[in-house]
């Protein structure tokens, strides 16, 4: 049953990951081919950035709270096609003039209720007036869309801001080494001004009320800084004022330098741990989501891909991996064409307390031109090509509890193998659709695990301003050749993806490895965070919380250690 999501970005990195998943909806998404269908989906989002008076858009509203920037010029509705720049980094909802286009491209009012996306279930966002793709941009990305250009998320979004969207956290600065909002606990006291909380409320009722069916919320939240503070209580105000509706929050991290033992890394730990355990209680399902090797107090590598050759410092380039990630995870509650909700997708995964679940991906999808789906995943009988993308060491996974996967660019035709003397010898050459193989598969290499499994046609578009960080072994179509071409590549224009949300032991790791840095802190150092609003005694009980969660995803041996280390304690 078709239905709307409302968006909420929060932190100026939740900003950086929404611009670019607003772009890949706008050219295409997950249903603009294939039969999927279009959605419709509501955005809003509080971020950290200016607030210019820019010229306002009649196109879609996104609403954010942020704190200003110090110097960040905006740009006006006239600049690259598709952005305006009414304001910067403000917490609201964020929205796109659907409806009348929806309708022109044949697709009625399920392609294009209001909000910020372009094609699903619950995106709002049909397609932007004024915007159509145009080929010569691929070819001046590198120049146009250079990482060195790209400082702030606006830089990049491609889709119009209705200025009612945006919400300026004027007390913060975005950037700097002063006047930041860089503890939880300014977060949290920001929901005690009124004028706030009725803005906020005033803003959703506005989205809320324009759907026709409301599945629930999306909430991107920045989890490193003072933003997951504001997460918690954005997220316990919708889980208190939309009682039954699904709220599906993204912790998100940016690659963080090496702080080493600097103020700013312990609160970015504590902040961390504090948002995990306040963003899951009153989420459906949360997930955190980056591309730093560790959320602890030691800094591991950034998570590596075979075929992208990105830069980890720039917010621009692990932004963009990231959006094609969540605009693949949700796709299968915001396709039209789906009979699945938010809330069933949260319902598969999230039973026995394990509201918390990991992120893994392929980006892209090592699919080698020309070969079948049943080819490829031969020659990953083990081993899944995929990166966890949840900020844990263990980067390997044995086994799960429960699991959604949604594979998307591989055609119907892909059942069909190269190597017609495959069909007798292996199973999965045998079935009859790219649906059951991917399922066969998944049963194969999670035996006993509860595996939902999505294939799409249409892949993740990679046009402007989609970072062009691609191997000169991929195909403008993105699959994988056995060697570099002897011409000059035009540039990937799309990509197949794969990606999952795992219910794992994995978790075990990630949050109790959490727990345990903490316990090492000694938390008499930090009397400045304390004195933001968070009571001693409180984080304590929180900490309490993150091992209990923890707790949820052991494993056999796992349950007795933590048996035996609660004795000792």
């Amino acid at each position: 049953m078709p239905g709307e999501a409302v968006t909420l970005q929060l932190g100026h990195y939740a900003g950086c990951v929404g611009a670019h998943w607003w772009g890949l909806q706008v050219w295409g998404g997950a249903g603009a081919a294939g039969g999927e269908g279009r959605g419709r989906e509501r955005g809003a989002g509080l971020t950290a950035s200016p607030s210019p008076a820019g010229r306002r858009a009649a196109q879609p509203r996104r609403g954010r709270r942020a704190p200003r920037r110090r110097s960040a010029p905006g740009r006006a509705g006239g600049g690259r096609a598709g952005v305006a720049h009414a304001a910067l980094g403000g917490a609201g909802t964020e929205r796109r003039r659907g409806r009348a286009e929806a309708r022109r491209r044949g697709n009625g009012g399920a392609g294009g209720l209001d909000d910020a996306s372009s094609d699903r279930k619950g995106s709002s966002s049909a397609s932007i007036q004024g915007t159509s793709p145009a080929p010569s941009r691929l070819a001046v990305s590198q120049e146009v869309y250079s990482g060195g250009s790209m400082q702030v998320w606006s830089d990049y979004l491609n889709v119009h801001l209705h200025p009612k969207s945006i919400y300026v956290i004027r007390q913060y600065m975005h950037d700097g080494e002063c006047g930041c909002l860089e503890a939880f606990g300014q977060g949290e006291s920001l929901f005690q001004d009124p004028g706030c909380i009725e803005e906020l409320e005033d803003r959703l009722h506005f989205y809320v009320e324009e759907c026709d069916y409301l599945q629930g919320f999306q909430v991107l939240c920045d989890l490193h800084n003072g933003f997951s503070g504001v997460g918690a209580k954005v997220t316990e105000l919708l889980y208190d004022e939309y009682s039954g509706k699904g709220i599906l929050t993204w912790g998100l991290t940016p690659v963080m330098s090496n702080m080493g033992g600097s103020q700013k890394n312990f609160y970015r730990l504590m902040n961390t741990a504090l948002g995990i355990v306040h963003l899951s209680s009153h989420s459906s399902l949360f997930c955190p989501l980056s591309l730093s090797g560790s959320l602890g107090i030691k800094p591991q590598p950034p998570v590596t891909f075979p075929y992208i050759n990105y830069d980890a410092s720039l917010n621009y380039h692990s932004s963009a991996i990231l959006a094609a990630v969540l605009d693949t995870l949700t796709a299968p509650y915001r396709l039209c064409s789906s009979q699945g909700s938010m809330m069933h997708l949260a319902e598969t995964l999230n039973f026995s307390g394990r509201k918390v679940v990991a992120a893994w991906a392929s980006v892209p999808f090592p699919a080698l031109h020309g070969y079948s789906l049943p080819d490829t995943l031969c020659a990953y009988q083990q081993d899944m090509p995929w990166k966890l993308l949840s900020s844990c060491r263990e980067q390997k996974v044995s086994c799960c509890f429960a699991q959604s996967v949604v594979l998307r660019g591989i055609s119907k035709e892909s059942r069909i193998s190269s190597c017609p003397e495959k069909q007798a010898t292996s199973p999965l050459h045998a079935c009859e659709s790219t649906e059951q193989i991917l399922q066969h598969y998944l049963h194969t290499v999670f035996p006993g695990a509860f595996s939902t499994s999505h294939v799409l046609e249409q892949p993740c578009n990679t046009l402007p301003p989609y970072p062009q960080f691609f191997s000169p072994l991929l195909t403008r179509q993105g699959f994988l050749l056995d060697k570099p071409p002897s011409y000059s590549s035009a540039g990937v224009e799309s990509i197949p993806v794969l990606a999952a949300l795992q219910s794992s032991p994995v978790l075990h790791t990630l949050l109790y490895s959490l727990y345990k840095d903490l316990q090492k802190l000694n938390m008499q150092r930090w009397p400045s965070f304390f004195s933001a609003g968070v009571e001693q005694d409180d984080f304590q009980e929180a900490l309490q919380e993150l091992r209990t969660l923890s707790q949820c995803y052991e494993m056999g041996s796992e349950a007795d250690e933590s048996e035996d280390e609660a004795d000792a304690d």
